[in-house]
């Protein structure tokens, strides 16, 4: 319980050099999030595809009330793991920052009286270099990534893919008009028959 010190600072480290507020945030994202997945495609300029597990908590949820895919702008989009309420509030303030094209770094790390968001995101944008994916933990370290899974079970991403279809994931795609866009079911199922 030495770390019973640290475990409410959010910028004191610990003895042995760990930001505890960080550690949890992680700890949101590896052990509650659904498993999210980015690919960017390497033929080219064609772009990146996001996609992340959906699974309703139950039936009497409404689809449409739980979405994990959201639009930053026009050439921008993300998929989360972790926690959704700290997602939409990042979210909303991606999509300000995304009208002023302004970005802050690492801003809720060093202000005093705010948690770290319990969310890694992956970034799916399209730039002057052609498609690009992020993924962003909740420490405000970034890595490019030519594909990457996130969450809960990101080992085992691999069988997610073996066995994904239109029921049972949401699908974000930027192409080539640098317009990010959510694909239906209808679409989804039409792009994973020209991949069989």
């Amino acid at each position: 319980m030495a770390d019973s010190a640290y475990s409410f600072s959010l910028t004191t480290f610990n003895p042995s050099g760990k930001l505890l507020q960080i550690e949890y945030a992680l700890n949101a994202v590896n052990s509650g999030g659904k498993t999210s997945l980015g690919i960017k495609c390497t033929s080219g300029k064609n772009g990146v595809v996001i996609a992340t597990e959906k699974k309703l908590p139950t039936i009497l949820v409404d689809e449409e009330s739980h979405k994990k895919i959201a639009i930053l702008s026009e050439p921008a989009g993300v998929v989360y793991s972790g926690l959704g309420p700290d997602y939409r509030v990042l979210v909303r303030k991606a999509r300000k920052k995304a009208q002023t094209y302004f970005q802050k770094y690492k801003e809720f790390t060093q202000s005093g009286g705010v948690r770290p968001f319990g969310v890694s995101i992956l970034y799916a944008g399209y730039d002057d270099d052609g498609p690009q994916l992020y993924q962003i933990d909740p420490s405000g370290a970034y890595f490019g990534w030519k594909a990457t899974a996130i969450g809960k079970d990101s080992v085992s991403a691999k069988t997610f893919l073996e066995r994904m279809d239109e029921t049972n994931i949401e699908v974000g795609i930027i192409k080539e008009d640098k317009k990010f866009h959510v694909l239906t079911p209808a679409e989804v199922k039409d792009y994973l028959e020209q991949a069989e």
